[in-house]
C-alpha cells in the first residue's frame, strides 16, 4: 500500500500552529513532534500501514491508533493521510482477527516475541497481554474516520468480523472463570504472571468485562478495569451505529447495545464507590467488595474518561474523581521541583507522564490551566523537542524512553485543541 503523504498540508498545520502559539517553544516541539511519528514509526507495507511504537519494533493496537488519530484534523485536506489511516484500521483489523487476546504485533510472522511467555502464542504476537483497551482502540479510530471524513472502505468484511469477535470476546470475559485465556511470565518481570496458573484472582460477576492487564501493560489487581469499561461502553456504542448505518444489521447493533448497557450499569453499580462522602470512580474492583483508589497515566485512565467520550466534563462524579486523582490520594500522583502530574507503577516513583499531562489539559474547559500544562511539558523536554514516557519530577534531564511517538502526537492533540485547529 503507497501512501505518500502531502508535506505541503503538514507544513500548513506547522505555520497555523506557529502563527497562533503565544509560546515560540510549543510550535517548535510541535513541529518535530508532529513529523516525527510520519518519518520514523510508519511503514507502508504491501496492503495496509504498520505503525511501530517508536523504540520497540512492534505495533501496539493501543499506541498506533493514539499516534495516527492527531492526523484526522488533516484528513479531508490530504486523500493520502485518510488512506494511511484506513491502511492501519485494515491492519489493526488483521491482527484482532489473528488474536483478539493479543496486545502488540509484528510486522510479519516472524515469531519475534517480548518474552517467552506461557501463553497461546504465534509467529505474528509480539506480546499476548489481554488488554481491554486494545480493542477499543481500532474501533474508535475506524468510526471518527467515517466521521470525519466520511471515509467506509475501513467497514469490510474482516472488520465486522472482528468486531463480531471483539463483542463474543468481552462476554466471554464477564464471567472470566469460563475463559480459556491464560497467561505467565517467569524470569523477567515475573509481576506480570496472572496468578492461579494465569487465569488470575477470583471475580464476581458485574455485567463488566475482565481486563488482565492495564493500558500500562501492567497486570491488574482488580480484574475490572474500570476505565477501560469506560471505553468499551463508548466504543459498544460505536459499534451500534456502525452496524445499523453500514451493515444493516438489526441483530448485530442490539447485541451491541445490550452489552454497552449491562457493562455501563456494572460501572454504575460497582465501579463508583464513596471516598470521604464524595461518589467517586474506583479504577479497578473484583465484583467481590474491594477496589482501588487511584490513577493510572496510561489512556483508558479515570482522568481521560471526557477525552474518551464516556462522560462530560463538569460530570459531578468525574470532577470528584477528578480531584481525588490529582491529589496525594492517588498512590501515582507526584508533586516535585519542576513539575507535578500522574505517573504509574510501570516507571519509577516521582515521574510524571507527559501523557497524563496531556489528558489533563485535554479534560479541562479552562484555557488558563491548557496553557499552562503546555509550557510545562515543553520546559521539561529536557531540550530534545519531544516528549518522553515519563519525567524526574526534581530534575526533567532524568526521563525514561528517548523516543515515544504516543507522547508525542498526546502533546500536539493538546495544542491543536488549545488553539482550536482542525475543530
Amino acid at each position: 500500500m503507497s501512501v505518500n503523504y502531502s508535506k505541503s498540508v503538514i507544513e500548513k498545520v506547522k505555520t497555523l500552529v506557529s502563527e497562533q502559539s503565544s509560546n515560540p517553544r510549543w510550535s517548535e516541539v510541535f513541529s518535530n513532534c508532529f513529523d516525527n511519528t510520519l518519518e520514523t514509526t510508519v511503514k507502508n507495507t504491501e496492503d495496509d500501514v504498520f505503525v511501530i511504537t517508536g523504540d520497540i519494533p512492534a505495533m501496539w493496537l493501543r499506541d498506533s491508533s493514539a499516534q495516527i488519530k492527531p492526523y484526522l484534523a488533516i484528513a479531508n485536506e490530504d486523500e493520502n493521510i485518510k488512506q494511511l489511516i484506513r491502511g492501519l484500521v485494515d491492519r489493526q483489523i488483521k491482527c484482532i482477527l489473528i488474536d483478539p487476546y493479543a496486545n502488540a504485533f509484528n510486522e510479519t510472522e516472524n515469531g519475534h516475541c517480548y518474552h517467552q511467555d506461557l501463553t497461546e502464542m504465534n509467529g505474528w504476537i509480539w506480546e499476548r497481554k489481554y488488554e481491554v483497551d486494545s480493542l477499543c482502540y481500532p474501533i474508535e479510530l475506524a468510526y471518527l474516520l467515517w466521521k470525519q471524513t466520511g471515509e467506509t472502505k475501513q467497514f469490510s468484511k474482516e472488520f465486522k468480523r472482528a468486531a463480531e469477535s471483539i463483542i463474543k470476546v468481552f462476554k466471554i470475559e464477564q464471567q472470566h472463570e469460563n475463559s480459556s485465556y491464560r497467561f505467565e511470565r517467569f524470569d523477567e518481570r515475573p509481576e506480570d504472571t496472572l496468578s492461579n496458573h494465569g487465569l488470575g484472582e477470583p471475580c464476581g460477576y458485574t455485567g463488566m468485562t475482565w481486563s488482565g492487564f492495564r493500558p500500562s501493560d501492567d497486570s491488574c489487581t482488580y480484574n475490572y478495569l474500570v476505565p477501560s469499561n469506560m471505553f468499551a461502553v463508548v466504543i459498544l456504542g460505536y459499534l451500534e451505529g456502525i452496524f445499523t448505518e453500514i451493515y444493516h444489521d438489526k441483530l448485530l447493533a442490539e447485541q451491541a447495545n445490550q452489552l454497552k448497557d449491562e457493562i455501563n450499569q456494572g460501572i454504575k453499580k460497582w465501579g463508583i464507590v464513596e471516598h470521604q462522602g464524595q461518589k467517586v470512580y474506583a479504577y479497578e474492583v473484583d465484583g467481590l467488595g474491594n477496589y482501588l483508589l487511584m490513577d493510572d497515566a496510561n489512556v483508558p485512565s479515570l482522568l481521560a474518561a471526557p477525552y474518551l467520550g464516556y462522560c462530560s466534563i463538569d460530570d459531578e462524579i468525574y470532577q470528584n474523581t477528578r480531584a481525588l486523582i490529582l491529589s496525594d490520594v492517588n498512590p501515582y500522583y507526584y508533586k516535585g521541583i519542576k513539575l507535578k502530574g500522574i505517573g504509574s507503577e510501570h516507571t519509577p516513583k516521582e515521574y510524571v507522564w507527559p501523557i497524563a499531562l496531556s489528558i489533563q489539559g485535554l479534560t479541562t474547559t479552562s484555557q488558563v490551566e491548557k496553557a499552562e500544562l503546555l509550557d510545562i511539558l515543553v520546559k521539561t523536554d529536557a531540550g530534545t523537542n519531544h516528549m518522553h514516557e515519563g519525567v524526574n519530577v526534581n530534575d526533567p534531564n532524568q526521563y525514561t524512553r528517548e523516543w515515544f511517538s504516543w507522547a508525542n502526537m498526546m502533546f500536539c492533540t493538546l495544542l491543536l485543541d488549545y488553539l482550536k485547529i482542525g475543530k
